[in-house]
């Protein structure tokens, strides 16, 4: 069953990709807002110099994960499928909004001790992880920038057991996928926008995860993309606050600095 001639398995598939590169179009036509650039968290000339790999390969090493994303995504599809054809019911609302919350929680669980783990391990930092944090100044079509095999260990199997155990249908991972993209994209954005209600709704966001891209907070705020609980409880949580920066804009300031 599906929405017109299209399953929801191949809705579930692609329409998270759509969303990846729409939702990241709005941040890239908001770039050239100059008005903006009051909420950046970085100035242009940091993102400049820091930033070590072109944009053309940061489009280049997303769509090649996103290749990835797409099998692994149509093979679990075909192996849990049913064969009549004969899509999933949906269940009540109640029980949707407790798969969302379950696959969160599974999600941002799988992807806290991976990514911790990739920090930890200094050869899988060296040769894998460290790919992402070549992005030192994040902006949101970034945000999937990975080496292949982080991507498909962090995102893709984190997605797949986030679906898996939390039992949705394949019409409700096209809307919590969906989510999940906009989350993870919007964590990157590089502003802070104060009528942002993702911003505004969880601690984890584009300030608190551009604390993690710096140098100094390296090992510190793993958690990703939902929410900061395994981070205060591991004690790999680093507070910080938002302050105007000289020159202009603001900064995501660690507390632990001042």
């Amino acid at each position: 069953m599906g929405i017109g001639a299209v399953s929801d398995e191949l809705l579930g598939t692609f329409v998270p990709i759509a969303v990846y590169w729409l939702y990241s179009g709005l941040y890239v036509a908001l770039d050239g807002v100059g008005r903006l650039d009051g909420y950046r968290l970085h100035t242009r000339e940091e993102a400049a110099t820091k930033n070590v790999v072109s944009k053309a390969a940061v489009v280049r090493g997303v769509l090649l994960q996103q290749v990835f994303q797409v099998a692994v995504s149509l093979t679990l599809f075909a192996v849990i499928g049913d064969e009549s054809g004969i899509g999933q019911k949906q269940p009540p609302a109640l029980v949707i909004v407790l798969q969302f919350i379950t696959a969160m929680v599974v999600m941002d669980t799988w992807q806290y001790f991976m990514h911790r783990y990739m920090h930890i391990n200094k050869f899988l930092y060296k040769h894998i992880h460290s790919k992402h944090h070549t992005l030192v100044v994040p902006y949101s079509f970034g945000a999937l920038y990975n080496h292949p095999l982080e991507g498909l260990i962090l995102d893709t199997i984190g997605g797949a057991l986030s679906f898996l155990v939390s039992g949705m249908t394949p019409r409700t991972s096209i809307f919590f996928f969906s989510f999940a993209t906009i989350k993870t994209v919007d964590d990157h954005c590089g502003l802070w926008l104060r009528g942002n209600i993702l911003q505004a709704l969880f601690s984890n966001n584009s300030a608190y995860h551009d604390i993690h891209h710096q140098l100094y907070g390296n090992k510190y705020n793993f958690s990703q993309p939902f929410f900061v609980m395994w981070d205060k409880i591991l004690g790999t949580y680093m507070p910080y606050s938002i302050e105007q920066r000289k020159g202009g804009g603001v900064e995501s300031k660690p507390a632990k600095l001042h």
